[in-house]
């Protein structure tokens, strides 16, 4: 297949049979219909765990994104002492502590990493989680752990249930012992080898992120250089968290995971909002507008 595709100041060349666009054209109805007789139940419930001390900001911005992308229960872990019970702008998330969290029977997914750290609290929630049967998406701190500790990675490439990778550069450089420099100039090939090392879906992200399955792979048309701030990322988390929880497939999640986060982008600059100055927290609110859009085509 060869496909032509100017994003930017970007051009997207695809030749090869693998290659594929993330276009709003195969992304429509992807996420199941809402039936009138639905309850929170219906639409899954995810956990998001992470927010050591001095980062409970990661896991809220996940959390409320997961909230805002239709996931029906959504719950909170710290491993902060200092963290707050509640989340006062969307008390509708709830909070457990990390021991409570492993009794629940009702989660359909799992986000770690936002804000997480690299304690030995942190690396004994990872490797409880890897053993899970419940779909899961590692992030940030999750990701350094699994490049630290060959154990972890080793659990992780032998799950059976769906797991979600979404590494920057930097993080992709450390799980494959190479340069940032490196990964930046063969992204796809560093997305596919770490879908391939990890038994995951990976999502490397960056400008045209790379989506990473199996021997496939596709590139996003969304997004821009106002995504390029903090917390972005915990939001992408939480919107690709609240997808798996719904019963997306971890390769259906992760593609209309990132092509919201960089629609929303777009959608926000096109109303004058950013590029500079854009915020994560206002890409989780028009990330819900893009997502009831693809529902309603």
């Amino acid at each position: 297949m060869k496909h032509l595709k100017t994003l930017g100041s970007y051009i997207i060349k695809i030749t090869q049979s693998n290659a594929h666009l993330l276009l709003q054209s195969t992304l429509v109805n992807v996420l199941p219909a809402r039936q009138v007789d639905a309850h929170k139940g219906t639409f899954g419930s995810v956990a998001i765990i992470g927010g050591g001390m001095g980062m409970i900001g990661a896991v809220l911005l996940s959390a409320r994104a997961a909230l805002l992308s239709g996931t029906g229960r959504i719950y909170v872990s710290y491993l902060a002492s200092d963290a707050p019970s509640v989340d006062i702008l969307h008390p509708e998330i709830m909070f457990r502590k990390p021991a409570d969290l492993t009794s629940l029977s009702q989660l359909d997914s799992v986000v770690i990493g936002p804000g997480l750290g690299q304690s030995q609290a942190a690396i004994k929630l990872l490797e409880f989680w890897l053993s899970q049967n419940v779909a899961m998406l590692i992030d940030a701190d999750g990701l350094n752990l699994l490049a630290k500790h060959p154990r972890l990675a080793a659990i992780c490439k032998n799950r059976s249930a769906e797991t979600v990778i979404t590494p920057h550069a930097a993080e992709a450089a450390r799980l494959l012992g190479k340069s940032s420099e490196n990964i930046q100039q063969s992204r796809t090939e560093s997305a596919l080898k770490l879908a391939r090392d990890l038994h995951a879906t990976c999502v490397l992200k960056g400008a045209n992120t790379v989506v990473a399955h199996d021997d496939n792979y596709f590139i996003n048309t969304t997004g821009n250089v106002g995504l390029a701030s903090g917390g972005t990322g915990d939001v992408l988390s939480g919107i690709i968290g609240s997808f798996l929880a719904q019963g997306l497939s971890g390769l259906d999640a992760a593609k209309m995971g990132v092509f919201v986060h960089g629609a929303a982008a777009d959608a926000l600059v096109a109303k004058g909002i950013g590029p500079a100055g854009l915020t994560a927290s206002e890409v989780s609110i028009e990330a819900r507008n893009i997502i009831n859009q693809l529902s309603l085509n």
